[in-house]
């Protein structure tokens, strides 16, 4: 009988988690696991009439209404163009294709194009909340044309997560344009974990506080304008003992080794950023201190090399626990700052027409950087849709001229005192450059134009491009 609503393809963490979510929301979910000892398992634990076991995708099709939603939960790349090949033949004009991972937005419109002459239609779709996000209620962020987001929205808010907003999904633009705002998420997320890491190594190593204190003040922290998901969960981790520890002295953190893992979607938004001429100093810190925390046999002997500690910065420096909360809220804006600048770019190259106030709006909940200050980023986005710059909106730029002492006190005597902190110093240096109506690049030009006769433009004729013989210079 063909009465399921959709159907889930792939049942790993996310995949399960989001089809026991729709079955969770009242709804009939096809489902299906290329290998049938994962889909048995599933049923085993999970399975009733709602939650269709299918075999083939052929029994998939015949499982659900038309026109057919099927949402792939499958590892980007060659596995979902396999994924779509198989299910082609079973499908027909005006089934939905919906790719819920998390794709590189070139595949997203590569797959878009080809599917589009046979009349199956394609959806790329970013999912953010982890497993407990897919299971409790997810952001997401489907991109498409706009018919198919009509036909696909009353099931996918019944499954998003919900803020005092609304439900936590919008269309968010023309065909791959849901992996674009998912990618520029995460390259969010990766700035804004760096700047926590850093922060929170200020206040062990710089500040000297016990993890108990660390503890206090991240909960500190999360009760003001910091309050957010990462900083709730760093508020979890610091001060948990080490199950393994037998006297219960250590802290878990510091038996994990210090090399953090990366999937790729950073990496991608800083590629795209230098494609599209979009500075995002932040964001590219934390990829670069993830891909240096990967050489760790490099550091170990360089340490050995340079063999000098940081120094406290207390004393000489007297950096105080506030001044880091207002150099960490200062810099963790310029990420999104940067986050926001780039979707504003594509939206305008690509044609995508996305609603930035939207994706604020939808990453209020369910999402890795739910936090609180998202309400006024949406406000700000609602109150001037062109606004070219996050911190240009008069409420940020406040607050940023009242941070501005301290994050420069913080980076300074972090710098002085050898700590390192590329992502705080890189916000603050994205700053200070945007900031400046006249800066450095006159000299740049000019010696491009010197040495490649690349041409320069004079400030009275902007428009016009200038060559000097600059040897010529030397001899008047």
């Amino acid at each position: 009988m063909s009465n399921a609503d959709l159907a889930v393809v792939g049942l790993g963490v996310m995949g399960a988690n989001l089809a026991r979510n729709f079955h969770g929301r009242g709804l009939t979910v096809a489902v299906y696991n290329r290998n049938p000892e994962v889909a048995q398992a599933f049923h085993a634990e999970h399975g009733d009439a709602r939650l269709v076991d299918c075999r083939d995708y052929a029994a998939l099709a015949a499982a659900l209404r038309r026109p057919r939603k099927i949402i792939l939960m499958v590892t980007a790349g060659a596995a979902v163009d396999a994924v779509i090949d198989d299910l082609r033949p079973h499908l027909q004009v005006d089934d939905v294709i919906i790719d819920g991972g998390n794709s590189h937005w070139p595949d997203t419109e590569r797959r878009h194009e080809a599917l589009a002459p046979t009349g199956l239609r394609f959806v790329g779709m970013g999912v953010s909340g982890g497993e407990e996000g897919a299971l409790r209620g997810p952001s997401m962020m489907p991109g498409g044309d706009r018919a198919s987001w009509e036909e696909l929205r009353p099931l996918l808010e019944r499954a998003a997560a919900t803020s005092d907003s609304g439900p936590c999904v919008t269309w968010c633009g023309h065909r791959s344009a849901g992996h674009a705002v998912k990618m520029v998420h995460n390259g969010i997320e990766y700035g804004d974990m760096q700047l926590i890491a850093e922060v929170w190594g200020l206040l062990r190593e710089g500040l000297g506080l016990s993890p108990v204190a660390v503890r206090q003040t991240f909960a500190a922290w999360n009760a003001g304008r910091l309050e957010s998901f990462l900083i709730d969960i760093t508020t979890e981790i610091v001060a948990a003992v080490d199950p393994e520890d037998p006297a219960g002295q250590r802290v878990l953190v510091d038996a994990i080794l210090d090399v953090a893992g990366q999937k790729g979607t950073g990496r991608w938004t800083v590629s795209d950023a230098v494609e599209a001429g979009v500075p995002v100093g932040t964001i590219a810190a934390a990829v670069d201190a993830r891909a240096l925390s990967a050489r760790r046999d490099d550091r170990q002997r360089a340490a050995a090399v340079f063999s000098e500690r940081p120094g406290p910065l207390v004393g000489l420096y007297g950096v105080t626990v506030d001044e880091l909360e207002a150099a960490l809220y200062a810099a963790k804006l310029m990420s999104y700052a940067q986050g926001f600048d780039l979707l504003r770019t594509a939206s305008k190259d690509r044609g995508y027409e996305t609603d930035l106030a939207e994706v604020a709006r939808i990453w209020k909940a369910g999402c890795i950087i739910r936090a609180r200050f998202l309400d006024r980023v949406h406000a700000a986005y609602r109150a001037d849709p062109e606004l070219p710059l996050l911190c240009l909106d008069p409420s940020f730029a406040e607050e940023l001229r009242g941070a501005l002492p301290a994050w420069r006190k913080v980076v300074a005597a972090a710098t002085a005192c050898g700590h390192p902190v590329p992502a705080l110093s890189a916000s603050l240096g994205w700053f200070d450059t945007i900031r400046q109506a006249r800066g450095t690049a006159a000299l740049i030009q000019a010696q491009r134009d010197y040495f490649g006769a690349h041409t320069y433009r004079r400030v009275e004729a902007p428009n016009v491009a200038v060559h000097t013989e600059w040897e010529r210079l030397r001899q008047r």
